[in-house]
């Protein structure tokens, strides 16, 4: 039987028909559903195996990227969300959605929920950054989304990406809880990441310790800056065409894939 994934947008929102088609190619039935119907129908949330929260602008990304949203589904859909995560909903921010659920207070932690202890900051380089980037996912993190991954390249496309934790100890507790999901890495070759220069050869917008996303202490929820809805199909790579230079199955899909299969419960695909 095919899981269903809600699809929350908003005005400002346009990654939510990338991201159904992920989850789409990955298995699963979406359903694309407005904030404002949502807010009417809060028991949409009870009725969906996934949740995505997808990229883009959302209200203009007025005050700072992601907050009006946040500040909506704080005061109107806080309760069902935590609920949902409680009975085991995957779910997953990229970009604004990402901005989105540190401003809620999701991530780090949903039992923090309403309480922001993250952020996601102005790019060190203060521009706007559109490129592909190298990822490197770490060996032992919790998260169900990033099973069987280690290196990978993704796209991105933000001003306002650059991790930040509001406090010594929360980034130590991420890294100790193999919170720490994704990092931006120098060429795909493992070696030491930059520091917080821009350089586009490695940490493209200076978040601390080069974090790309985290996830939950459960490894339900993710976030990340990085698109891997833009990435399903191997001819979205600038190499693609190449023959033998890309995966079969894109690192982008396989992050869908291995989602879709632990609420159907299987084993992550190869």
């Amino acid at each position: 039987m095919r899981p269903t994934t809600l699809i929350v947008r908003t005005a400002g929102t346009n990654g939510d028909r990338e991201l159904a088609h992920a989850f789409e190619l990955a298995g699963s039935k979406t359903i694309t559903v407005h904030l404002n119907h949502l807010v009417e129908q809060p028991d949409i949330l009870s009725q969906v195996d996934l949740i995505g929260f997808p990229g883009g602008f959302s209200y203009g990304d007025d005050i700072a990227a992601g907050r009006i949203f946040a500040n909506r589904l704080r005061y109107r859909l806080l309760d069902p969300l935590v609920a949902a995560i409680n009975r085991k909903v995957p779910v997953i921010g990229i970009c604004n959605g990402f901005q989105v659920l540190v401003k809620l207070g999701l991530l780090p932690d949903p039992r923090s929920a309403g309480h922001q202890t993250v952020t996601l900051a102005e790019n060190c380089g203060g521009r706007f950054i559109d490129q592909w980037v190298h990822l490197e996912a770490a060996d032992k993190s919790c998260c169900i989304w990033t099973r069987q991954l280690q290196r990978l390249e993704l796209p991105i496309a933000h001003r306002e990406g650059r991790f930040v934790a509001g406090s010594p100890e929360t980034l130590h507790r991420l890294r100790d809880g193999g919170q720490v999901v994704l990092r931006y890495m120098r060429n795909g070759d493992g070696q030491a990441r930059l520091g917080p220069t821009g350089d586009s050869t490695g940490n493209p917008n200076g978040s601390v310790d080069g974090i790309a996303g985290i996830c939950d202490p459960s490894g339900l929820v993710l976030g990340l800056m990085p698109h891997p809805e833009r990435y399903t199909d191997p001819a979205h790579h600038p190499n693609g065409l190449c023959v033998g230079s890309r995966p079969s199955v894109p690192s982008g899909l396989k992050i869908f894939c291995n989602a879709v299969e632990y609420v159907q419960g299987v084993e992550p695909s190869g």
